[in-house]
């Protein structure tokens, strides 16, 4: 296996606020301890005629995942796959090096309660996992890391412009020893990027002049810049401090992938990369350094076979909306001829730039040092390291008896207001809605709460909200207190009935709805966990003879949502890679 890229300094790991209770600690401690190297044969796809090499995978804004919730048809990101990943790569020849931008810790801004325990638990998880096995050479400083306060940082943070006394664990600018390749790293954060003003931050714009200065003199061949900021503000670190080769963008990660910038953004002399939040889409650079070059960037842009495939997507999207276009504006009698042959000219451009993307992916400069950026869809045909994903497994059980635990001690839900209506689950609604009830039963709403428990995921705050009834409302349940309200109930769609069954359903209630509105059911059916949603298709799936069978012969012919899930499953694939479990 090629040798972890060394550090120097080497940074202390104090471990404090963060670490879970002892008995509880211990089992997952020697997890992670029998952790291996992964699995798998790795293949060195940085290319080159010679120079130096290394490469870098950058993650930002895991916000506590550890893996991805599993609703999508194609869920994306998970810390298993992503080790595996990483050392499949360091089982080649080149150098690699991790850094992080920031916001690794926990899922919300602020955590208290009971979720502060599962916080920790899988906070800690991933500290180690960076720490030990991705063995992270920095990680920069967002707000999901301050969610419980300053002094549960963990490990120490590259945030050079944060000012002294501010009880978060930093470490000054360093070098990282890739093999024969010096890379230089530093963070710094945007004024206002940590939330609340508490934390005293200097401008960013001359700390990181002087830390560029401080890793040139010291000997860095590239030098990396973690700024947790937004777009915006890393061009204008970029214009300002020169020096900079690569800005990891480290604020405002997308959420969806499709939103993703694929293609590094250059600003004067550097380059801007952005992977993906919690882990979805992890960003690889393959470096090579050589003597010569002109003017301009000390890195050039070779996009490479990765870059290339997505672009030649992108240029065929764009060559059949021009090729319609022009065949419609050569149909008109008053069409421009002037600007119909200017777009055949851009037609043209477009055939040709495929054409070299096809034969010439990688474009390597006849001198100086180059790069090609890859963004990595975490998929999950990608392998897992097994070991990791054991110990996810307990961190999982471990987080889920934290969580039932502290829940149990709060109590259920809160009764609601007098003359306010509380839930009162499917029994009730059936001993009068019986062919309602009937048909509830053949959908996929019935079995919500089978597909948590098959998954172990029944005592998970990410997940149990989208599969019981009244979640966290007054008279409805909480992650301990469900038993006769689990599923997607009536009620989820319809509102609480305990007004409706005491009047024996002969009085209209003014929190009784029939045709649930779209934003209830995206409440649940959002962008992260239903990607193929559509309002009327859905409906079609939950109404027929004895529930909106009205409604259902309104709706008419067209997709399901049944049929709009299976297609994007196939299109998806259902292939595990080696190792997973899902």
């Amino acid at each position: 296996m090629t040798p972890r890229a060394r550090i120097d300094p080497p940074g202390p790991h104090p471990r404090g606020a963060l670490l879970a209770p002892p008995l509880v600690f211990s089992s997952l401690c020697a997890l992670l301890l029998a952790c291996g190297t992964g699995n798998g044969k790795g293949k060195d796809t940085g290319a080159g005629d010679g120079g130096e090499k290394v490469i870098l995978f950058i993650t930002t804004e895991m916000k506590g995942t550890i893996e991805p919730c599993g609703c999508n048809s194609d869920p994306l990101g998970d810390i298993a796959r992503t080790i595996a990943l990483v050392e499949q790569a360091r089982r080649g020849p080149t150098p690699v090096v991790v850094v992080d931008g920031g916001s690794l810790l926990f899922t919300e801004p602020r955590v208290s309660g009971e979720k502060a325990a599962p916080e920790r638990l899988k906070a800690e998880f991933l500290v180690g996992m960076f720490r030990d096995r991705l063995a992270a050479a920095a990680i920069g400083l967002g707000p999901f890391d301050l969610s419980m306060g300053p002094a549960a940082v963990q490990p120490p943070r590259q945030a050079a412009n944060l000012r002294p006394g501010s009880g978060v664990a930093t470490e000054p600018p360093k070098l990282v020893q890739a093999g024969r390749v010096k890379i230089g790293i530093f963070g710094v954060v945007a004024i206002g990027a940590l939330g609340d003003g508490t934390l005293q931050i200097d401008d960013p714009v001359p700390v990181a002049r002087a830390a560029v200065a401080d890793l040139r003199k010291r000997g860095a061949d590239v030098v990396v810049a973690l700024a947790h900021m937004t777009r915006k503000d890393a061009r204008d670190l970029a214009r300002k401090a020169s020096g900079i080769d690569l800005v990891v963008v480290g604020q405002n990660a997308p959420a969806n992938p499709a939103r993703l910038v694929e293609a590094p953004e250059q600003v004067d002399g550097a380059w801007l990369v952005q992977p993906a939040d919690r882990g979805q889409v992890v960003s690889r650079i393959d470096v090579t350094l050589r003597a010569g070059g002109g003017s301009g960037p000390r890195l050039v842009d070779a996009i490479g076979e990765s870059r290339a495939q997505v672009e030649l997507v992108s240029l065929a999207s764009q060559a059949a909306d021009l090729t319609a276009e022009l065949a419609r504006w050569k149909k008109e009698a008053g069409a421009d001829r002037a600007f119909v042959a200017e777009k055949e000219k851009e037609l043209a451009a477009i055939a040709a730039e495929r054409e070299q993307l096809r034969t010439t992916p990688l474009r390597i400069p006849e001198h100086g040092s180059w790069f090609t950026l890859s963004q990595v869809r975490v998929r999950k045909r990608l392998a897992c390291d097994s070991k990791v994903v054991a110990a996810k497994t307990e961190v999982d059980r471990l987080s889920g008896q934290a969580s039932l635990e502290a829940v149990k001690k709060a109590g259920p839900p809160p009764a609601p207001p007098a003359g306010k209506p509380k839930y009162v689950g499917i029994e009730e609604c059936e001993s009068c809605h019986q062919a309602a009830v009937d048909f509830w039963r053949k959908t996929v709403h019935a079995r919500a709460w089978k597909t948590l428990t098959d998954l172990g995921k029944d005592r998970s705050f990410d997940c149990v909200g989208c599969h019981v009834t009244g979640w966290d409302e007054p008279g409805g349940s909480n992650l301990a207190f469900n038993e006769p309200l689990r599923d997607v109930q009536c009620e989820v769609c319809h509102g609480p009935a305990s007004l409706h069954v005491d009047a024996n359903g002969k009085e209209k209630v003014s929190s009784l709805v029939r045709k649930t509105p779209e934003d209830r059911c995206k409440g649940c059916h959002s962008e992260d966990h239903s990607d193929t949603f559509q309002y009327d298709a859905y409906l079609r799936d939950v109404t027929g003879p004895g529930h909106g069978q009205a409604l259902r012969a309104q709706l008419g012919d067209g997709p399901t949502g049944h049929a709009l899930r299976a297609a994007a499953l196939e299109k998806a694939g259902r292939e595990l890679g080696p190792g997973c479990q899902k």
